[in-house]
């Protein structure tokens, strides 16, 4: 079967979590709104869908993926459902729903690292927010990133088929979730993330 990916162009943002579960699956895919010749063609594609009228399960936002008949949103779900069908995720009940808690998790900390830069507003720019987004930020690099961080290390220690994964012995979408999460700390937060994982070799 062969997916179409839809997510914004210009960014990785986490229409990327799916797109490394593509490539790592082998997957055929068309990654839409990049596939076009210029980025507002892509733009207006990606939003042709979202306000497609004759859809039963519209996407709320982006990233979606359209797999046959299927339309699945929300970067975990699709993921949820890639991971059983391409080998990412376990085959039984128990582990996919701990590789997806995993997944969720992950959500949870990409929200709190955007919130950074939003505090306030997502709809409002980073210049209008500065000083409230600094004061966030120092309390991401205290506190939140500390947490999960931490929490993901001790998944890794106490993953019975050794550290090498968060899940059993093999690659799973929530170890290349987490590979993502870690690149863009080291982008967004050089010095914190250098720190942090410095005494997380796990990570």
């Amino acid at each position: 079967m062969r997916y179409e990916l839809y997510y914004w162009p210009t960014i990785q943002g986490r229409g990327e979590f799916v797109r490394l579960a593509l490539e790592e699956a082998g997957a055929e895919y068309a990654d839409v709104a990049r596939g076009l010749a210029g980025e507002d063609e892509g733009e207006q594609e990606l939003v042709r869908h979202l306000e497609d009228d004759r859809l039963v399960t519209p996407p709320f936002a982006p990233p979606f993926l359209k797999a046959g008949d299927l339309v699945i949103a929300q970067t975990a779900n699709i993921l949820l459902f890639l991971g059983r069908r391409h080998g990412l995720a376990p085959r039984d009940e128990a582990g996919r729903l701990w590789t997806n808690q995993l997944q969720l998790t992950i959500a949870d900390a990409v929200v709190e690292v955007h919130d950074c830069h939003h505090p306030i507003a997502s709809s409002l720019y980073y210049e209008d927010q500065k000083k409230e987004a600094r004061r966030r930020a120092e309390d991401l690099r205290a506190r939140r990133l500390p947490k999960f961080l931490g929490y993901f290390d001790q998944v890794l220690a106490r993953n019975p088929r050794g550290p090498g994964h968060l899940v059993g012995r093999r690659c799973t979408y929530a170890d290349l979730s987490l590979f993502q999460f870690v690149a863009g700390l080291r982008y967004a937060f050089p010095k914190a993330a250098a720190r942090l994982l410095d005494s997380r070799p796990r990570l």
